[in-house]
């Protein structure tokens, strides 16, 4: 980690970057993909699943035969696990439904807000080194949930041309109702244009690579919305003498582990701490299976120390943290004043593992700073509000005549005489 000890602050943005790419850089790449969907369909889809994937498929769906085959590959006690991760993301997300918000604005005016689930939606599930099993609870539940009527997901295969068996397993337990065996820039097209086999979507949920993000940002453009921008794992921790050391390297390191573009950040009041945290890395690092991995994230990683909880405080605001572990004597003071995070981990035994798997909590969360306005997902994310009025002749008799001076003032007579032909119906 690059170590930095009180930065000025005209230095913090070039401290704080992030190891990615422009959208720019990436426009020209997923266009040229985006292009040759909406050209080929599937035919493409297959190509780049060969040429990025090294997979031959002569199907892209999963079939009923592969998901009862995974099934019984994947181990009784991952089974149970995943069903008690499953049980506290239900929980917590089915606690998020709200009533009908109703209200009489005035008398004969009456107003109310319905929550309508979006139709269709699409789910991305990382695959490739790290199978993110985990993400598909994350996304599926809340959209069962909300009453999405049609659940896709798409996934890179290996070479075999097959998904991770817990991959399938966790799908088809909590109600994907298509699996498609695509992953990358081209799983986004797909779900953005549709092809013979990809239904089109109206929403596409999940993390991804930063070519998967800028296949998001460009769906955009094409009618399609998503989640958020959600792009390499990232995760800060504040932590000062009362945290264990062994602890916080050990966080740092799981967020680390899961790309060479992830980053993670430790800002610390203590130089003392920050040394046992070093030795403490070094040492869990060496015996990491995936420690190339971790190793190289950890160079776009930042370590920061500072004199004092209010300057802290102010660099975790603008960095805007995906993950924020918060391992403080002064927790509060860190807790009610952050404003800018995706998720928070509170205190020496809360690992930011727990949110990813199985408290309950969404795991998909913004990242890249985009913290400071796009919430995580949750079960909003899945339904739009619809606002709804009836007035009843008394209602448009109180409200016409304010309608009318409006719409006269905004040079718009036929707003106007919709009201005005109602009043005069009432005189007659």
């Amino acid at each position: 980690m690059k170590s930095y000890t009180n930065p000025p602050k005209s230095e913090w943005a070039t401290i704080l970057a992030r190891p990615t790419q422009s959208y720019e850089a990436l426009e020209p790449i997923v266009k040229e993909v985006f292009d040759a969907i909406q050209d080929q369909g599937d035919k493409a889809l297959k190509a780049y699943t060969q040429k990025f994937d090294g997979a031959n498929l002569d199907n892209l769906l999963v079939s009923e035969e592969e998901i009862n085959e995974a099934v019984s590959l994947v181990s009784t006690d991952l089974q149970e696990a995943i069903k008690v991760a499953k049980a506290n993301i239900e929980a917590f997300h089915q606690a998020q439904k709200t009533e009908r918000v109703a209200v009489t604005t005035m008398p004969g005016v009456d107003c109310w807000q319905e929550k309508r689930a979006i139709q269709k939606v699409g789910l991305y599930i990382p695959g490739g080194t790290a199978p993110l099993f985990s993400t598909i609870l994350m996304l599926a539940l809340p959209a069962k949930i909300a009453g999405c009527q049609e659940i896709v997901l798409c996934s890179p295969p290996n070479k075999e041309g097959k998904l991770n068996p817990a991959i399938l397993f966790a799908a088809q337990l909590c109600g994907v109702t298509k699996i498609v065996k695509v992953g990358g820039i081209q799983a986004i097209g797909a779900m953005t244009f549709g092809t013979e086999s990809v239904p089109k979507v109206y929403k596409i949920f999940g993390p991804g690579n930063q070519y998967v993000t800028t296949a998001k940002q460009m769906a955009t453009k094409f009618g399609v919305s998503i989640d958020m921008p959600a792009g390499p794992s990232e995760l800060l921790v504040v932590a000062d003498d009362t945290a264990n050391a062994d602890f916080v390297a050990s966080d740092l390191l799981s967020q680390a582990e899961h790309g060479v573009d992830s980053q993670v950040v430790l800002v610390t009041t203590s130089e003392a701490f920050a040394s046992k945290v070093t030795v403490a890395l070094e040492k869990q690092l060496a015996v990491l299976p995936r420690k190339e991995i971790a190793a190289k994230a950890i160079d776009n990683s930042k370590l920061i120390i500072v004199d004092n909880d209010e300057t802290a405080l102010a660099i975790i605001n603008q960095y805007a943290p995906e993950h924020y572990i918060v391992c403080v004597e002064n927790e509060d003071f860190y807790v009610e004043n952050t404003y800018n995070a995706g998720s928070v981990f509170i205190g020496n035994y809360t690992p930011e593992s727990a949110g990813d798997y199985a408290s309950g909590t969404n795991h998909t969360l913004p990242t890249n700073g985009y913290a400071k306005q796009y919430s995580g997902v949750n079960l909003d994310s899945f339904t739009k509000s619809m606002t709804f009025q009836r007035l009843s002749k008394e209602g448009i008799n109180k409200l016409g005549k304010s309608i009318e001076l409006m719409a006269e003032a905004e040079g718009l007579q036929a707003h106007k005489n919709a009201v005005t032909l109602r009043l005069k119906a009432l005189e007659e």
